[in-house]
């Protein structure tokens, strides 16, 4: 159901803070252009935690304006709390989200079987295909193979996983216990060339909000089993994905954007501007793939 190039969108802010609805169209219709294959809202990247419940709506019902039904809309709507998060799931589709990312719970540190039933009682409130994210470096809580695999086999609407754990074993386990039909998707630009070797069908992407083109291009060429043509775009973005790190996601991605002249404006606190002996590193590595900032 679910490969290519998916952008975790960043949410863009206007210098008094407020979302930046214009800018994010902009935003969206680069992504569109540029071969994306979906749109992924209110995730991390898009500082879902730091949004106000009617921005959460807008920003999702403005995806779903500017795909106008031609792109899927993965909308972010994880959080700590089974009740809450149920809420938040009705929020997204009632607000023209096909499709929902899930984080595992943050925090609490549930046990493998808590996070069965946290999974199970979310695909039963919804007919919208789900996708788990798992990304233990954010959460303190990594889904483990056997736990997805179980969840595949009784919830036939929990389709695919978000993998960023960063553990490539885990991935080729995890690859050889869930049915073919689910879609394993990777959670770290860096890593997206390996996993797809291994067994994932594409990315949700950071890079992909300045190189639509490109990531979409290399995911195309990996499906299609071009993997030289492949090896060679990922060799080349793979310095701007690791200044894309630098600190804390999605802050230096809002810096490249800012100095590529997109819509981004500062991060929301409690995430800070990007420091500037990490912003110059980042500038670099733009201007040597060849941006002209």
């Amino acid at each position: 159901m679910f490969k290519g190039s998916y952008v975790a969108i960043a949410t863009p802010f206007k210098k008094n803070n407020n979302l930046d609805e214009d800018g994010l169209r902009r935003n969206l219709r680069f992504l569109i252009q540029g071969g994306s294959h979906g749109i992924v809202p209110c995730a991390t990247t898009g500082e879902g935690p730091s949004l106000s419940e009617e921005e959460y709506k807008t920003i999702i019902r403005i995806a779903a304006e500017e795909t106008a039904g031609k792109l899927p809309v993965i909308a972010g709507a994880g959080t700590n709390s089974t009740p809450k998060t149920i809420a938040l799931m009705h929020r997204a589709q009632a607000a023209g989200a096909t499709a929902l990312l899930i984080v595992t719970p943050y925090y609490n540190k549930p046990t493998a079987e808590g996070l069965y039933r946290h999974y199970k009682a979310l695909s039963a409130e919804t007919d919208l295909p789900i996708l788990i994210y798992n990304v233990p470096g954010r959460t303190g809580t990594n889904i483990l193979p056997r736990t997805v695999a179980r969840l595949a086999a009784e919830c036939p609407n929990i389709v695919g996983i978000k993998e960023a754990s960063g553990n490539l074993e885990q991935i080729t386990e995890l690859a050889l216990l869930v049915p073919p039909s689910f879609d394993i998707l990777s959670g770290d630009d860096a890593l997206t060339f390996p996993m797809m070797a291994i067994a994932a069908r594409g990315v949700i992407s950071v890079a992909a909000n300045i190189l639509p083109r490109e990531v979409s291009q290399m995911c195309e060429l990996l499906l299609s089993g071009r993997l030289e043509e492949a090896r060679t775009l990922h060799l080349k973005m793979f310095p701007v994905m690791r200044a894309l790190f630098l600190e804390s996601n999605p802050i230096p991605l809002k810096k490249a954007m800012d100095l590529m002249g997109m819509p981004a404006g500062q991060p929301r606190l409690p995430l800070a501007e990007m420091n500037p002996d990490n912003a110059s590193i980042l500038k670099q590595r733009l201007v040597e793939y060849g941006m002209k900032l």
